[in-house]
């Protein structure tokens, strides 16, 4: 296999293409972030890196809060536009008929449209050059009661999540597998039944 070396470049993908909204209930933002991600478990925190000349890093940096939405296909077009346009000039939530309602745990509006919301409060900010790195801890989760199945899992698969490639945005797929599937291991068959002797024969 031929491969070419390029220099060192962002090219990590796919990407999760979250919404996250910020400000208050009353003046309410979006922003698309691709580079999200989660980083620890106890406690569960996440992290976004965005650049410091947004409109959104000042509103999060002030309030120490903010929400990740997760974006589905319906979302797909107030995602891309969400992130080319900035809220300095307009109300992202009124130009995409979207609905802003209020979190339990932050001040921060959560995007009603998206079926899972994650309220976070910041615990650092990183600067890293282009962008700084927020690092906020998850103190509450809301999710869309129709994704739970009759046992109480979450089906996220029914939501119809989004990915970001490359400049591309991209529907989740068919399931390849799930976690651990590669070292389960496999039922044993069931004994399979004695085979009767042939005609004229004896059984072996």
């Amino acid at each position: 296999m031929s491969k070419q070396v390029w220099r060192g470049s962002t090219l990590l993908n796919p990407e999760p293409a979250v919404l996250v909204s910020c400000g208050s209930l009353e003046k309410p933002n979006l922003i698309t972030v691709g580079w999200c991600g989660t980083i620890c478990t106890q406690p569960s925190m996440v992290s976004i890196s965005i650049r410091p000349e947004r409109y959104s890093h000042h509103l999060i940096k002030e309030s120490g809060e903010f929400v990740i939405n997760l974006t589905t296909e319906k979302l797909v077009r107030a995602t891309d536009w969400c992130g080319v346009k900035s809220g300095r000039d307009v109300d992202k939530f009124a130009a995409c008929g979207l609905t802003a309602a209020a979190a339990s745990k932050v001040g921060a509006p959560l995007l009603a449209e998206s079926p899972l919301n994650m309220e976070c409060r910041v615990t650092q900010i990183i600067p890293l050059g282009s962008h700084d790195l927020f690092l906020a801890e998850v103190v509450a989760c809301d999710v869309e009661e129709s994704l739970l199945d009759e046992k109480g899992k979450l089906c996220l698969d029914k939501a119809g999540l989004l990915a970001y490639s490359h400049g591309e945005y991209f529907s989740l797929g068919k399931q390849l597998g799930t976690f651990g599937y590669s070292v389960r291991k496999k039922p044993l068959r069931a004994a399979e039944p004695a085979r009767k002797p042939k005609r004229g024969g004896k059984a072996r």
